[in-house]
Formats: structure tokens, sequence, C-alpha cells
């Protein structure tokens, strides 16, 4: 494991805009050695005056859509317009090995290259979401280094979204023509949740299809209640690898940015994500502690064994687990 620094090290690096020290010190965060996590929490306290300034875009839908290819034409648009874009990409974890693939990366061979943009791709670990376990602080590293812009894309594989939703300023469904097979496949919750619906790969070939797509996630949102920030869902079209309808689609999340601040709903949806956070980390902690607690440890092993063979009830063995926890 390569030597850490101190913690100013890492804060003076980020806030100087250093793209080595800011990998360095999301790989801390992501790291669950307790001396990482002591560190970790003081590199956060650390940037938090500088953190926060950044529009987050949550981006998800279902794998082989096309996500890697339209964030990688998006963030080549807003870096021709001399923004800073983060892309925080997240690859799905194997519950058998803890091996993920990590590819983003090598998806988006321009971007990787951009001097004005930082691609970080991590695994979800066992995170539920489609997000990683980390994805918020790496969110708050990435404003302190200055960057205007956080691109998080979700695995979209089918876990709820709402973690997705519930630390991103504007979340944005990307779906291909065919949307007629597809509405059968969307669950209500996450059409309740976005603020775009962007339909894919949207090129002569399937011109068709695609106003058929359109006109049927359009029929589908009437049947939705108001969204909470008080725009209207909007649903449009692009063709991420031919580079069209990419200036619309940030134009459409600037004047939302736009609106809601107006509006107020911008700053109160922030607040309410802080809260969300705050007990998300509480539900963490918990499970930490309960798993790193040597009675669970040693008991473990025999109570799972009991439930394999179907000899305890898992209600049981989880109660006689958390009573040794609280015993500590």
């Amino acid at each position: 494991m390569r030597e850490r620094l101190s913690s100013e090290a890492y804060v003076n690096g980020i806030l100087a805009g250093d793209r080595i020290i800011l990998s360095r010190a999301i790989t801390v965060i992501e790291s669950r050695l307790q001396g990482d996590r002591e560190l970790a929490h003081s590199i956060l306290q650390g940037i938090l005056p500088h953190s926060g300034n950044a529009l987050r875009v949550g981006i998800t839908g279902v794998p082989g859509v096309g996500k890697s290819t339209l964030i990688e034409a998006l963030g080549t648009h807003l870096t021709s317009l001399g923004k800073r874009v983060a892309v925080l990409t997240v690859d799905p974890t194997s519950s058998k090995t803890g091996g993920s693939i990590l590819g983003d990366k090598t998806r988006m061979e321009e971007l990787v290259r951009n001097p004005l943009a930082f691609i970080r791709p991590s695994a979800t670990g066992l995170s539920l979401g489609g997000v990683a376990r980390n994805t918020r602080e790496a969110m708050m590293l990435c404003e302190a280094a200055g960057y205007d812009i956080i691109l998080v894309e979700t695995v979209g594989v089918g876990q709820s979204e709402t973690l997705v939703k519930g630390m991103t300023d504007f979340f944005l469904l990307l779906t291909l023509p065919g949307a007629g097979d597809e509405l059968q496949g969307i669950k209500k919750g996450i059409m309740e949740m976005v603020d775009a619906i962007v339909v894919n790969k949207a090129d002569a070939n399937h011109a068709q299809q695609t106003e058929t797509a359109i006109s049927d996630y359009q029929n589908a949102l009437h049947l939705m209640p108001p969204a909470s920030s008080g725009v209207p869902v909007k649903v449009m079209s692009c063709s991420a690898i031919e580079n069209k309808g990419i200036a619309e689609i940030w134009n459409l999340i600037a004047e939302f940015e736009n609106t809601t601040r107006l509006s107020g709903y911008f700053e109160k949806s922030r607040a309410l994500q802080q809260i969300d956070w705050m007990h998300e980390m509480i539900r963490q902690l918990l499970e930490d502690s309960f798993y790193e607690n040597n009675k669970v440890k040693t008991r473990l092993p025999s109570l799972e064994a009991a439930v394999k063979e179907g000899n305890l009830l898992p209600a049981s063995a989880a109660k006689e687990l958390i009573a040794l926890w609280l015993k500590q």
C-alpha cells in the first residue's frame, strides 16, 4: 500500500487542484482500514468549507444504453465551455469475489485525456442503489478541487435508485428507442424520481421508434404525480455517438438549475440530502460496528450453519447476534 500523506498535505493538494492527490484522497475515503477512516474524516473536515459549489448530475439507465458514451459527449461539451468536469463512475462488484471491472476509463478515451476533466471509477462494494459507499464523500473532494460539475454514473442494474436521487441535483434516465417494451420494465418509482428522460441512439435509422418512445414516455409521465421540484419532467432524444442533442441536454440541465435556485427548491433539496446522508451514515456505522465485534465474529459462523441447515430461524439468529453486540 502506498504511504499515506498527512491530512494537511491531502487538503492542500486537493485545494490546489492536484488530480493525483485527489485520486489518492478518494482511495483513502474508500478504505475500510481504521487508520484510514480517521484520516478520511480529517481530510473531509478540512475541505468542508470548500465543498458544495458544484452542480451534481446523476445519470442512470440499463447496461448497454450508452451511459458512458453520453457522459463522454456531455463532458467534452462542458469542457469546451470552459467548465471543469468530474465523472464518478460506478461498476458493479461481484458478491462472490468482491471484484469489479472498472472499465469506464477505457470507454471514455477522449475525456480521460482532457485536462479539464477528472474520471474516477469506483466499485459498489455491497452497497445498494447502484452507487458506491463513498460517492458523496468523493463528490465533496471533487468540489473542493474546483470541479464545476459532477457527473455520477450508476450501474443501472435494477437496484433502487433512491440513493442516486438523494445525492444529486438533477437526475437523468437514459433509455433506448422501443419504449413500448421498455416501459414494462421501468419501475414506477424511477419514473417518479427523474428530472428528465433522454432517448439515446436516436439516429436516422431509429427515427420512427424514437418518436414513438418519446410519445410513450410523455403519456406515462401524465399518470405520475407532479415533480417535487415544480419543474415538469422533460422527454427528449439524442445520439451520443453522433454528438447530436448533447448541447440541448446541457441547456435543459442548466435551465433546471436556474429555475430551482430561484424557487428555493435547490437549497431545500440540498439541506434534506444532508439529513438523509447523516441517517445513512448512522446505518453504516452501526453495521460496521456490528460485524467488527469480536463476539459477533466468533458466534456468526455457527449461527449461519444452523440457519443454512434449517435448524434455526433467521430472525432468532439475528436477535442472538444483536444481543451479543449490545453487551459489548
